[in-house]
Parts: structure tokens; C-alpha cells; sequence
């Protein structure tokens, strides 16, 4: 089953903020810590390419501590870029019930959302 689009907008007052990345934490919905420990390694590992015989992963999914546990940053562009990495990357984090919480994001002012329109 497709997920549906993530980037949906996240409204306050006359504010909007558009996520510009997603952030899976190593935690599962019941608080557990995800195993193995190197988990997201291995996941942006899917992604990655070899150049100048080092492993270099992709700029828009790749590993990441915050909040003093392991993660994966994915960002936005790559649902447009790269469909189905972003479905597997998502995916990944569903199945395995890992947390997931917008990241990084646009701001944008009720003004500027009425100019656009």
C-alpha cells in the first residue's frame, strides 16, 4: 500500500511550516531502542555509492545522532527526486514502527501563503 504524501503542511495561527526533511529515530512507537545499533548506517548504506573508495552516502537520506539516538535524515525532495527510495525509506520505518518527526522546515507567513495563491 502507497504511503500517502508526507509533506503536508503543518499549521500555527498564521504561520505554516513545510517540512524540508523527515527524521526516523532509532525508537519504536513503544519506546524500545531499535537493534542493531548501526541501523541507520545500514539503511542509508542502500543508498550510498562508492567514490574515491569511500563509501559516501546520498545528500538526502543519511545518518544522523539527535537527541542522543541513532536516526536517519530523509529529506523532502528526494519523494520527487527518487519515488521509490523515499517509499523504501518510509516504508522501512512503518514496518518496523520506528518513530518519525518532521525535521528541518520552511516558515512561511499567512501573507506570503495568500500571495502564492
Amino acid at each position: 500500500m502507497p504511503l500517502r504524501r508526507l509533506t503536508s503542511l503543518f499549521r500555527s495561527g498564521t504561520m505554516t511550516v513545510e517540512p524540508e526533511e523527515w527524521l526516523i529515530l532509532g525508537i519504536t512507537l513503544d519506546g524500545k531502542p531499535f537493534r542493531p545499533s548501526d541501523w541507520g548506517e545500514r539503511l542509508c548504506g542502500a543508498l550510498a555509492a562508492f567514490d574515491d573508495n569511500r563509501l559516501r552516502y546520498s545528500s538526502h537520506a543519511r545518518p544522523v545522532t539527535r537527541h542522543g539516538q541513532t536516526g536517519v535524515v530523509i529529506e523532502t525532495i528526494l519523494q520527487d527526486i527518487n519515488p521509490a527510495a523515499f517509499e523504501f525509506l518510509m516504508g522501512f520505518a512503518h514496518e518496523n514502527r520506528l518513530q518519525v518527526q518532521p525535521g528541518r522546515g520552511k516558515i512561511r507567513l499567512e501573507s506570503e501563503e495568500n500571495a502564492d495563491a
